[in-house]
């Protein structure tokens, strides 16, 4: 019995109950029938008449004997019928649901349980809905952690090759002017000028070293910085206060305009991060008697500046690390190429979207910033 599949075993324990519950109904039936005893009045040929009395036990018994094979018969097909129906009301339900959670299995994201009915069985269905629902959704992050994980890992490996490269150049340039003071070699005998040199590569490599360094660990901790409430409105001018003065003392114009309230709930420091670069980039790049505006919308923030557009086939590198321009290779006043990198690490990070596309009138490039998810 154990071996049978659900719908021959319910019809097997139905049909022997009712088969059980018929045979004692009609074996009842035959050992308490009723004794009736009947008083019968007749006639005999002379006129005087006769009373006897008449037990009928034998005569119902008898009856009862002669009709049980019909009435087991009849007993027996109606248990079958509806035992029939009962397995088959019972069981479908259940195999259906069998047969669903095989394709759940094959994870078939169309799989779906029948639900037919408000009992147990549709309860069960139900859940089991629910349950590979919840699956389906787990499943589906975990691809997406997954995704982030792997883009993060080829991120990393991509801006350490890029680190190593670009360190390597004012390292091959120190060594070389080092070599040829060693060796008294031509102009660089002239120790007190090139030392000065040496001593600049030496400060920029060590400048380049540190932001390397702030940037990797950006890169680490990014996913643990804790969001805070802040308004942007009130810490703004304070952040803008060393650009304007950078552009105030390099004869550029630096405005800042607040139009309403900016409430966010974001890492505050990264948020200050991301502007620190953007503001610096646009001051740095912006030249003598031109223009850096800086508005604050409560969604939104917009950095303008003036200057040559960039064209459309360099904007999609210039968020790479380590990328600068061919306008922006002198390191005095391009950087290291890492502050836009930096931004869009910090974006990605904290689920913001940006823009940054040229400006027609007044020529220049413009950033926006939006802080709705």
């Amino acid at each position: 019995m154990k071996k049978l599949k659900l719908f021959p075993k319910i019809f097997l324990y139905t049909f022997l109950v009712m088969l059980l519950v018929t045979l004692a109904s009609h074996l009842f039936l035959y050992m308490f029938a009723p004794q009736m005893q009947i008083n019968a009045s007749r006639f005999l040929e002379n006129g005087v008449m006769m009373e006897t009395t008449l037990n009928t036990e034998w005569i119902i018994q008898d009856a009862i004997f002669k009709a049980l094979p019909i009435s087991l018969a009849c007993s027996v097909l109606v248990s079958l019928v509806c035992s029939l129906i009962f397995s088959r009301a019972m069981a479908v339900p259940i195999k259906q649901i069998s047969i669903t959670t095989e394709q759940m299995e094959q994870l078939d994201k169309t799989a779906r349980c029948p639900v037919n009915s408000s009992d147990e069985i549709g309860v069960l269905a139900c859940n089991v809905n629910s349950l590979y629902a919840s699956l389906l959704s787990t499943i589906e992050n975990l691809e997406e952690e997954k995704k982030k994980v792997g883009e993060a890992e080829q991120s990393k490996i991509d801006f350490l090759r890029a680190a190593s490269h670009e360190l390597k150049t004012p390292v091959t340039a120190l060594h070389a002017i080092l070599e040829n003071m060693l060796l008294g070699i031509g102009k660089y005998k002239d120790r007190d000028t090139y030392l000065v040199q040496c001593k600049e590569i030496a400060e920029q490599l060590s400048s380049m070293i540190q932001e390397v360094l702030e940037t990797s660990r950006l890169d680490f901790t990014q996913d643990v910085q804790i969001s805070e409430p802040f308004d942007l409105s009130d810490t703004l001018p304070t952040l803008c206060e060393p650009y304007k003065l950078i552009a105030k003392a390099n004869q550029i114009d630096f405005s800042v305009e607040i139009h309403e309230g900016c409430p966010l709930d974001l890492p505050k420091r990264n948020l200050e991060k991301i502007l620190a670069n953007l503001l610096s980039n646009a001051v740095s790049y912006t030249k003598p008697g031109s223009k850096v505006s800086v508005v604050l919308y409560a969604d939104r923030i917009m950095i303008e500046n003036e200057c040559t557009p960039i064209p459309q086939e360099t904007l999609s590198h210039l968020f790479e690390p380590f990328y600068r321009p061919d306008f922006a290779r002198n390191r005095q006043d391009g950087g290291n190429g890492l502050g836009l990198y930096i931004v869009s690490t910090l974006s990605k990070a904290m689920g913001l979207s940006y823009t940054f596309e040229p400006m027609a009138s007044p020529q220049g490039m413009r950033f926006l910033l939006f802080f709705t998810k």
